[in-house]
């Protein structure tokens, strides 16, 4: 198999080609920068968000460069969304590869436990916890030996944050869902890992409470002193993704500039 690996990456041969992809969160940020680098390294792409227009946007530029590329809209906190999503996807291409559970949003960071609603609290973890169970059990009906799943967590799923506190379950939920997913999904052949970014600039990230303070926060204590454009988090996705992290399952790709290695 190494020796496959290998002389594929050396013929420059299409890291994802024949494959076919489902992204969450397509529409933009990391979510959009992962679809067009899976274009470009042969995937056939299905995007999905809960907003058509931005999901308009990034397939008729990623068609017009890179590839093929289709679209649904899509809640991920709902089952029957997931199994809309994946008839839609076997429908465009007849098959499923890979799955990128990129969905997410951040809440309210500034919020302390006491003020935290329980309706807030439980919209991020439907999203970004509840929606990755779901997308992982919608599709290992359709993955064949060799399927990938990847979870983006984040930094926050392995240190704590004050105001943080729905992110950060959600976030850690996330990588431990991985983990015992990829324990049970290896008798099926099926790789599951996660990613956790640190500080990425990305539109959610600039709309939220207090951004401009956070972001002087997060590239003051990272060491390399700056953010991650959000391809370069598209870049760990892609090597997950790949036939050559095909020993690598239950793992969690940290991508933060040194901000949790201290």
């Amino acid at each position: 198999m190494e020796n496959n690996i290998q002389t594929e990456v050396q013929r420059g041969q299409a890291r994802l080609q024949g494959l076919v992809a489902l992204i969450t969160g397509g529409g933009t940020g990391i979510g959009a920068a992962t679809a067009a680098m899976f274009a470009r390294e042969g995937a056939k792409v299905m995007i999905t968000g809960n907003l058509e227009h931005h999901l308009v946007e990034i397939a008729q530029a990623i068609e017009k460069e890179q590839g093929i590329i289709a679209y649904t809209v899509h809640d991920v906190s709902k089952e029957a969304d997931w199994k809309r999503a994946i008839e839609a996807t076997m429908a465009v291409y007849g098959k499923l590869d890979i799955l990128i559970n990129n969905a997410g949003i951040s809440g309210n960071l500034s919020a302390t436990l006491e003020e935290r609603t329980e309706e807030e609290f439980g919209k991020v973890l439907a999203i970004n916890l509840t929606g990755q169970f779901l997308g992982i059990k919608a599709v290992v009906p359709f993955m064949k030996p060799g399927g990938s799943i990847v979870n983006v967590s984040s930094i926050a799923g392995i240190t704590g944050n004050a105001g943080a506190n729905a992110y950060t379950a959600s976030k850690g939920g996330s990588r431990l869902l991985s983990k015992g997913a990829a324990v049970e999904l290896a008798a099926k052949g099926i790789r599951v890992n996660s990613v956790h970014p640190g500080y990425v600039d990305t539109p959610m990230v600039r709309v939220m409470e207090g951004a401009q303070s956070f972001k002087e926060m997060a590239i003051a204590n990272t060491p390399l002193g700056r953010g991650a454009s959000p391809e370069e988090i598209a870049q760990g996705i892609l090597f997950l993704a790949s036939k050559e992290a095909s020993y690598v399952t239950g793992a969690e790709l940290i991508i933060d500039g040194g901000f949790t290695a201290f």
